[in-house]
């Protein structure tokens, strides 16, 4: 038997890297001889340095850049022994560093910052995720950390945050850091909508930062000229694209202007460990995350993404999970070999069940591999 262990993270209780363990110390006790191999897996968020870094080995380097209110702190990133450097943007600019949210002032410049040290330190590939972002500057703090300048019609450096983009007249890209040219940069980016208009940056995610009524359309224009700026130096269009609206516009700042590819998350983490090599000869994936809802299927999420390449090579999976909410079951819909299986095992507080998640999980874990020590005798 070779079974393959990829799961998400069951948020404020369990590590993936715990939950990997967990699955390997259960499945010795009902298949003794098996094949593991251990995948702890993110989408782009938290959690994705360390489970590169486990699966892919290397070290982790703290770098002190500028938070998103213009603060010193202290952002880290992975970097592995084949030079790719594995970030998370929410450590330099994320909503959590922001003691107040305020979009107009916030700066995009500590994720620049975290991108520069890792060139200099010799990166030849980067993988980015961008989620939880605290800023609505469209990449202008970012891109400006990386060498780029931006002017006002006077000619004086404008603002960063949000309140800077209204002022761009001018951009002069020629002061981008030569090593952006040889890198490959990938973001890890689960959302498609472009940079401008009712589906963009600041009319969707825009208020979870800070974005009030009244400065909306502020914000949208700025970023609109913002956008005029940058397309009339590269003489393309860049706010169209899709993705180009994901962390306050900074995928804009990230794959029109630096030419990153843009990734759903999953699909990043899992080429970067080779998982599709993994699949080869495997009996079972087992995966899982804390909550099962619609959201884990339409929007791809840890189970979507591996139980998508594990169809293509026919290998059965089975979904460890916390709870299922309604949609759930559209997972179940998609094929006859998956399944799932929760951890709670009574009626018990929301509470309870995450204090007790490794003991709730271990049983869960135990029921599935006896269930197929049944299916293998069965079969016999």
């Amino acid at each position: 038997m070779k079974f393959i262990f990829a799961s998400d993270s069951f948020k404020g209780s369990l590590s993936a890297v715990r939950i990997t363990r967990l699955l390997s110390e259960e499945a010795k006790r009902c298949f003794p001889e098996a094949e593991m191999h251990c995948v702890p897996v993110a989408d782009g968020g938290e959690g994705t340095v360390d489970a590169l870094l486990l699966a892919l080995g290397g070290e982790r380097r703290s770098v002190t850049v500028t938070g998103p209110l213009g603060e010193r702190v202290q952002a880290v990133y992975g970097v592995t022994p084949s030079r790719v450097a594995v970030m998370e943007m929410a450590q330099a600019s994320g909503l959590p560093l922001a003691h107040v949210k305020d979009p107009m002032r916030a700066t995009s410049r500590g994720t620049g910052e975290m991108i520069a040290d890792a060139l200099a330190r010799g990166a030849e590939e980067i993988l980015l995720g961008i989620g939880g972002s605290a800023t609505n500057d469209g990449g202008l703090g970012m891109l400006t950390a990386l060498g780029a300048r931006f002017f006002d019609a006077d000619g004086h450096p404008v603002a960063e945050g949000g309140a800077g983009l209204g002022q761009v007249a001018r951009v002069d890209l020629t002061g981008l850091m030569p090593a952006l040219r040889n890198v490959r940069l990938t973001v890890m980016c689960d959302v498609s909508n472009p940079l401008l208009g009712p589906k963009g940056a600041t009319a969707v995610y825009g208020p979870q930062k800070g974005v009030t009524r009244q400065m909306l359309p502020i914000l949208e224009a700025g970023m609109a000229n913002y956008a005029q700026a940058l397309e009339t130096n590269l003489g393309r269009e860049i706010h169209t694209a899709a993705g180009s609206g994901a962390a306050g516009g900074l995928g804009a700042a990230l794959g029109g202007v630096l030419g990153a590819k843009l990734k759903r998350g999953i699909d990043a983490v899992l080429d970067a460990v080779d998982f599709d090599r993994l699949l080869q000869n495997a009996d079972l994936v087992v995966t899982g995350e804390g909550c099962m809802d619609h959201q884990s299927i339409d929007f791809g999420k840890v189970i979507a993404g591996v139980a998508e390449r594990a169809a293509c090579r026919s290998v059965p999976v089975c979904a460890i999970v916390g709870s299922m909410l309604p949609g759930a079951e559209a997972f179940l819909e998609q094929a006859m070999d998956r399944s799932i299986l929760t951890t709670v095992n009574a009626v018990m507080p929301l509470k309870q069940a995450m204090e007790d998640a490794e003991t709730l999980y271990r049983g869960a874990a135990q029921r599935m591999f006896r269930l197929l020590r049944i299916g293998q005798a069965m079969h016999k």
